[in-house]
């Protein structure tokens, strides 16, 4: 599963569900250390502190690992051993859970892995490998998935030719650059940090003390005083060790009460539609003729000027007013019946960039200047043509900053951006959760994409629309920050368009258990945000078939 939130559904093709043939020799040792947990995690690193060991259950031995998985942490368990370029290796291991996986990566060649979906007792999951030519190590892990119950894990076993007796020693990495604080609320704080060779995980310690760990390079210390200055350092670790600490570094803790959360006003399910700034042969609209059942308007799009980062707004002839002040008081008047008016960054068309300071600060004060003189409630980020998360998450902490926090922070990635917790898109809407309003992810103009259960499912289908939303609900966002972005008509995308009856199914299955395809979640979601469409003017051609039925129906959620 770690490979299949990776790129999209080819990376199905180098999972391996069962054994490969392979030729280890029966008497070979076992490569791995510490195999059975008879010396606790000696030689394990385990993912945000999820891995034990326990004395029962046990399939040989005294011991055995449990780890636990979370709702954003998957409990993957690894070790680090030493190989043999251009050599084959048989492995196994006896489990016990559900949904429990054993897999080998960085190997040089093709990286394994094997699961099973379930059993009482202990199973054998075994799988095989061959070394790149220049591979002297390999990082054997198993884990679990997100949200299930704890796993269990014994007699792990590695064979095949040892490394080169002539080679030293495995070494622990070296210590990470000190780390930089993104992210602050009342009782959390993002940290993020550059990846060191070597590491297979990070620990963050808080005042002096262990406070989590990690596998990736950035983290979130939660359960924190309001108002309170830390310090953070990091470590990284391998399977021969742990690193120095890193140079150190403070972030302070909002203070509590500090506004009313990100786009307040916003219902808690609300219907968020595009505006078209242009005629493309939809239904020509002006804003006052937007239909009620949408809580957020969405004026689509804001131009790029010559100066990198900076937008700008020109309203286009071809609707019809009179004057830009007309517009202004359509906005005024949209707001006035409880609507929230946002101004859209991007489009298929739209090339907004923000790779340094610089165009962070220009993104930022421009979309403030737009809000001051338009009236927006705020911006929504719908670029199609890359986005560098660091910068772009600089921007808006520096927009928010201006606009207060009754902004409203939408966000419309494609299927590809929000396959893993990697990805720019991704990383931006973690980077900015706390002032995050909702990700309305375009389920559409996509083809094939993996959803949470590392099955392939096709656009255009109830079990597309919930499979890829339960990556983002089990990936870190809120139920509240995620919503289903469909076409208002089939004229309203390249392809999949479904009928808003799927939508609706999608959205129970999500927030009630029910009406679900072939896949149903683990849990239900019923703080999930709602729908978006492209778009209002579609929509309206189609005779508003679209709002009419998905917007009661989203208001109605529990």
């Amino acid at each position: 599963m770690t490979a299949a939130l990776g790129a999209g559904a080819v990376a199905v093709g180098a999972m391996a569900f069962g054994g490969l043939s392979g030729s280890a020799g029966a008497a070979e040792a076992n490569l791995v250390r510490n195999a059975g947990f008879e010396s606790g995690l000696n030689g394990w690193t385990c993912s945000a502190g999820s891995g034990t060991t326990v004395s029962s259950p046990v399939h040989g031995g005294t011991a055995a690992l449990k780890a636990t998985p979370t709702g954003s942490d998957h409990a993957r368990c690894a070790q680090t051993v030493t190989v043999r370029p251009d050599s084959q290796y048989e492995l196994s291991a006896w489990v016990q859970g559900s949904y429990v996986y054993l897999g080998a990566s960085g190997t040089g060649t093709t990286d394994v892995s094997t699961w099973t979906p379930g059993t009482s007792g202990w199973q054998r999951l075994n799988t095989s490998f061959t070394t790149g030519p220049h591979t002297t190590s390999v990082t054997v892990h198993t884990h679990g998935w997100y949200g299930q119950n704890a796993y269990h894990v014994d007699d792990v076993a590695l064979t095949g030719p040892g490394g080169d007796p002539g080679e030293p020693d495995p070494q622990p990495p070296a210590a990470p650059g000190a780390p930089t604080v993104g992210a602050t609320t009342s009782s959390s704080v993002t940290l993020n940090w550059n990846a060191v060779d070597g590491a297979t995980g990070y620990t963050v310690h808080r005042d002096g003390t262990r406070a989590l760990s990690v596998q990736g390079t950035s983290a979130t210390v939660t359960g924190l005083a309001a108002a309170t200055t830390y310090e953070f350092r990091v470590s990284a670790v391998n399977g021969a060790g742990e690193s120095a600490k890193s140079a150190p570094v403070t972030a302070t803790t909002d203070r509590t009460g500090d506004g009313g959360g990100p786009g307040t006003g916003v219902p808690k399910h609300a219907v968020t539609g595009y505006w078209q700034n242009f005629d493309n042969g939809a239904r020509v609209q002006k804003l006052r003729e937007v239909r009620d059942q949408y809580d957020i308007i969405a004026v689509s799009f804001a131009d790029s000027t010559a100066r990198t980062g900076e937008i700008t707004f020109n309203l286009d002839p071809a609707l019809g007013y009179s004057s830009v002040q007309e517009f202004k008081d359509d906005i005024a008047a949209r707001q006035a019946d409880g609507k929230k008016v946002i101004i859209s960054v991007g489009g298929e068309k739209g090339n907004v960039i923000v790779n340094d300071s610089a165009s962070a600060a220009r993104f930022a004060d421009s979309a403030h200047r737009l809000m001051e003189e338009y009236g927006f409630d705020g911006v929504d980020i719908d670029l199609e043509h890359g986005i560098d998360s660091t910068w772009l998450t600089q921007a808006l902490r520096s927009l928010s900053a201006k606009a207060g926090p009754s902004m409203v922070l939408t966000m419309a990635p494609q299927t590809i951006d929000m396959q893993s917790t990697s990805t720019e898109y991704f990383k931006l809407a973690l980077n900015v959760k706390d002032i995050l309003t909702v990700v309305n992810m375009q389920y559409y103009n996509s083809g094939s994409m993996l959803g949470c259960d590392n099955e392939v499912y096709s656009q255009g289908s109830v079990d597309f629309l919930t499979a890829l939303a339960c990556i983002q609900l089990e990936g870190g966002l809120d139920p509240s920050q995620v919503g289903l972005g469909t076409p208002a008509s089939t004229r309203g995308a390249g392809s999949g368009y479904v009928d808003p009856s799927v939508v609706n199914a999608a959205l129970d299955c999500l927030a009630r258990g029910t009406r679900c395809g072939s896949f149903k979640p683990a849990r239900t979601y019923p703080g999930i945000r709602g729908a978006m469409t492209w778009s209002t003017n579609w929509d309206a051609l189609n005779g508003n078939r679209w709002s009419d039925a998905v917007g009661p129906h989203v208001h109605s959620l529990p």
